[in-house]
């Protein structure tokens, strides 16, 4: 953009402009970009690291393509050389940086680092490129009035390959401690407040008056110039913090980067007032604007309130959402809308035409993208955050849908203009305040309406159904007195404290809940009368109007009743069934268990569906139990792996269905494999409806960062290294930790003891038990309270090898891999006819092939929780049930058959 055109001139007359066709071609490069990013989110559930993968897309392969080429662009209109920024060497720069795009991020979807690194040479080579032709190009141009927009690239573009290889070196793995949250902090300072923040900070210089349609304002170059020095040393002392101090070092280089920005942004406010906003444009990228400064503001609390990086990277993940969606991708859509329409040309009608085709709807589609992503990053329930998230793609593909169709439109007026027939084209009309304000109601409205339906989705958000009259807490006949009992009850480690409190009759009853708990939690009166849910470190109010009778209430959260999270309004100054000297005969509290039945309450359809006798459906597949062997190469190891909490409903019986809580889908979850000394790195991400953690066995740290429990939507990094061989048991840790387990959350991490022997087979075996409730229902709390189970399997499915068998030939050497889950029963596994020459259990060997000993082993003993495998050899063709060899457990489930032949 050329200052001409950056005071307001109007665009070049029509023609077959190469600059144009260039500037169409290459741009076609971001939109690619942006429309993976929207096929990105629309799977994501479905991809590996899909969360790395979507910010990568959108930032390294979007916003990094847009940079080189729009800051090109702009360089060589400022220094009055519009004709440098095109040809062989601009397309080998766009060749290579795409190329190292792509390697980067197929480098890290096949974990495989060293793409990793050859891709983040390239993209390093190619911006480094980038930036010696822009100080050719300054060296070549006479001194301009905007010439240190420039700078600003130059110095953005320097910047880059530092933040790439902060990338490479964390895509290497092999870091303990607080580095790699270090690191990774490091590089999203560099890379999003880097090279992102000082290119967006140089072109607002001419670009914010230009889509304003006002003169640059008095002192911006001024400005310009010396906001620069600020943030690159807010910047490198924001950087310098991360990698060396505590967090509160680096919180006055990120205040210092801010002031920078308000040092740049303030002729940008007086051109502002001058013309207020009006077109899409403006006000998207307003908009970024101020999700950068909320964003800023939050990220330094965030370093001056916590003293581990570990924490530090936990809580700026929340940060992710407004820095990528709310200010880049805000500020990219609202440069595009406002720059495609001047390079397609074809004189100002076209151009006209070309951005009202843009600006299409614009107030509402603001209004739902910030409101959407504000509730995005507000703790909401999680079908609230997915309907919102799915708003914001919608608008991502209008946008695009609505930029292919200007663009096509836009070469058909170009030849029409060039054969001499003009664009007709209505007026510009600013547009009217009412109709702006119209389209920003109806983009609210759209916005509540998704979360009306996610609210209406996840009954967890809703408020119970009031009762009838008859157990209503209106006091019935009681008098009410007029007078309100206030008190407050405060959660302390899954208690209300205190339990009960009495209550005159005839008095209102109004309770304040704080949830200083760890978890979530809230309080149900069997009268319907709740408060909502309340994350740790809030509070909520419950309003039980007039009490004429004592009440019973409880934690609704599944389990939390069962484990003693109970309270009582205790009526005085009455006699009879309502007093406390008399028994409650009003609606049974027992009848509501909110979350879990009691066994007397449970409709057992489940269990009495179960017939450990029962034939599956013809074409049945049993889980494969085979395990594959541990990864080649050289030890140590990075093993990185995303895990995803699903809500999923199984058939764990013939004709027994359960709503189980899983890793992945499964229960058990993924089998994870590795030797001594390898790192596992694995991102848990909860998409489920309540909070969930995971505690590996396999990894010796501090429970209280990495196992912590996450709310619906949220996602943590854990990362341990293992450093004792064995079958380690991993598990949902969040309380009550019986229930989660027994409800699915459990798996098994097997690290090769040193020296393991080659065998032919190798199997892995899984066992737990079940408490079934309602058919196609959770678990039933207060039958695993009372561990009294109903049904126990191997690998998540009663007798399922009964019906499809494990195979191996006389002969073969087969090694069995057995955890016992539980959560509370232990195992004693016995394979019927055969003798075990091998026993290795919690990480020593009983008895092991080619020793002293000539003596056998017949079971493997394990406590739940523990494990270990055993070897055999099968003497001769034929079926060998195998089973634990408590007797009863076999019979409800815990049976199976290898099939020699």
């Amino acid at each position: 953009m050329s200052p001409a055109t950056a005071s307001g001139s109007a665009p070049k007359p029509p023609g077959r402009s190469p600059r144009a066709l260039w500037h169409l071609g290459v741009n076609a490069i971001v939109v690619g970009w942006l429309a993976l990013f929207a096929a990105v989110g629309s799977a994501h559930h479905f991809l590996p690291h899909a969360f790395w993968l979507l910010v990568h897309v959108l930032l390294l392969g979007a916003v990094t393509n847009a940079i080189v080429i729009w800051s090109g662009h702009f360089a060589a209109s400022v220094l009055r050389l519009p004709e440098a920024n095109r040809g062989t060497p601009a397309a080998l720069r766009l060749v290579c940086l795409n190329a190292g795009a792509v390697g980067v991020i197929g480098g890290m979807l096949a974990d495989r680092w060293y793409v990793v690194l050859a891709g983040g040479c390239l993209v390093a080579a190619a911006v480094t490129a980038h930036a010696v032709w822009l100080i050719r190009l300054m060296r070549r141009a006479l001194p301009g009035r905007f010439s240190m927009t420039v700078r600003y690239y130059v110095a953005a573009s320097a910047l880059l390959p530092v933040g790439a290889a902060l990338g490479v070196v964390m895509a290497r793995g092999d870091l303990a401690g607080e580095l790699p949250e270090r690191l990774r902090i490091a590089h999203e300072t560099v890379n999003l407040l880097g090279w992102v923040g000082l290119t967006v900070a140089g072109t607002l210089i001419t670009l914010w008056p230009t889509m304003l349609r006002t003169r640059v304002a008095d002192g911006a170059e001024r400005a310009g110039r010396a906001a620069l020095p600020v943030l690159l040393t807010g910047l490198g002392a924001a950087v310098a913090g991360t990698l060396l101090g505590p967090p509160p070092l680096a919180a006055p280089g990120v205040a210092l980067y801010a002031a920078g920005l308000v040092v740049a942004g303030r002729p940008w406010l007086r051109e502002a007032r001058a013309k207020a906003p009006r077109s899409f444009a403006a006000w998207s990228v307003a908009a970024a604007c101020g999700w950068l400064a909320g964003s800023l503001t939050v990220l330094a609390g965030i370093l001056v309130s916590t003293t581990s990086w570990i924490t530090v990277g936990e809580r700026t993940s929340l940060l992710t959402a407004p820095l990528a969606a709310g200010w880049i991708a805000q500020v990219l859509l609202g440069a595009l809308s406002f720059l495609v329409p001047v390079v397609l040309g074809g004189g100002p009608a076209a151009v006209r035409a070309a951005t009202a085709s843009l600006e299409r709807a614009w107030p509402a589609r603001l209004a739902v993208t910030n409101a959407a992503l504000l509730l995005c990053v507000l703790p909401v329930p999680s079908t609230v955050r997915v309907a919102c998230s799915v708003l914001l793609l919608v608008m991502l593909l209008f946008f695009l849908v609505l930029l292919v169709l200007t663009v096509v439109r836009g070469m058909r007026n170009r030849r029409r203009a060039a054969q001499g027939d003009p664009v007709r084209a209505p007026a510009e009309v600013p547009a009217r305040p009412h109709r702006v304000l119209g389209g920003v109601a109806l983009g609210l409205a759209v916005v509540l309406l998704a979360v009306a339906g996610g609210g209406a989705v996840d009954v967890r958000s809703l408020p119970v159904l009031e009762r009838s009259a008859a157990t209503s807490a209106d006091g019935g006949a009681v008098t009410p007195t007029g007078r309100t009992t206030r008190v407050t009850v405060t959660i302390r480690d899954m208690r209300f404290s205190p339990s009960s409190v009495a209550v005159p009759a005839g008095n209102r009853l109004v309770i304040t809940l704080h949830n200083t708990g760890t978890d979530t939690h809230d309080l149900v009166l069997e009268t319907g009368a709740r408060t909502g849910r309340l994350s740790p470190g809030q509070q909520g109010t419950l309003d039980a109007g007039v009490v004429g009778r004592s009440l019973e209430g409880w934690c609704s959260v599944v389990g939390h009743r069962q484990m003693g999270m109970v309270f009582a309004v205790r009526v005085t100054g009455v006699t009879g069934a309502g007093s406390d000297s008399g028994t409650d005969s009003g609606g049974s509290a027992h009848a509501h268990s909110g979350g879990g039945s009691t066994s007397a309450a449970t409709d057992d359809t489940a269990a009495k569906a179960f017939d450990p006798m029962a034939e599956p459906a013809a074409g049945f597949t049993a889980r494969d139990a085979q395990l594959p062997p541990a990864t080649g190469g050289a030890s140590p190891r990075v093993h990185k792996r995303t895990i995803t909490v699903k809500e999923v409903t199984r058939e764990v019986a013939p004709g027994v269905r359960q709503k189980l809580w899983t890793f992945d889908g499964t229960a058990p979850g993924p089998v994870l494999r590795g030797r001594v000394g390898d790192t596992f790195e694995i991102t848990l991400v909860n998409d489920g409806s309540i909070g969930h953690s995971v505690d590996f066995h396999a990894g010796a740290l501090a429970p209280n960062g990495p196992m912590r429990t996450i709310k619906p939507g949220e996602s943590l990094t854990y990362r341990f290294t293992a450093t004792r061989s064995g079958v380690w048991m991993y598990h949902c840790s969040t309380m009550p930790m019986s229930l989660h387990i027994a409800n699915g959350m459990f798996g098994a991490v097997i690290i090769d003891p040193p020296g393991l022997l080659a065998v032919d087979r190798e199997y892995v075996l899984v066992q737990s038990e079940f408490y079934l409730g309602k058919q196609g229902g959770t678990a039933d709390p207060a039958k695993v309270n009372a561990k009294d189970y109903d049904m126990v399997a191997f690998n998540g499915c009663a007798n399922q090898y009964d019906h499809d068998p494990l195979a191996a030939e006389p002969g073969e050497r087969v090694r069995i891999w057995v955890l016992a889950a539980g959560p509370n029963e232990p195992s004693a596994f016995h394979v019927v006819g055969g003798q075990f020459d091998t026993v290795f259990r919690e990480g020593a060997y009983d008895l092991r092939r080619g020793g002293s000993r000539s003596g056998g082993a017949q079971v493997l003993d394990l406590a739940p929780a523990s494990g270990g495998f055993v070897e055999l050899s099968f003497p001769e063709a034929g079926d060998y049930p195998f089973v634990t060899h408590i007797m009863s457990d076999a019979e409800r489930g815990a049976h199976g058959v290898f099939h020699v032949r």
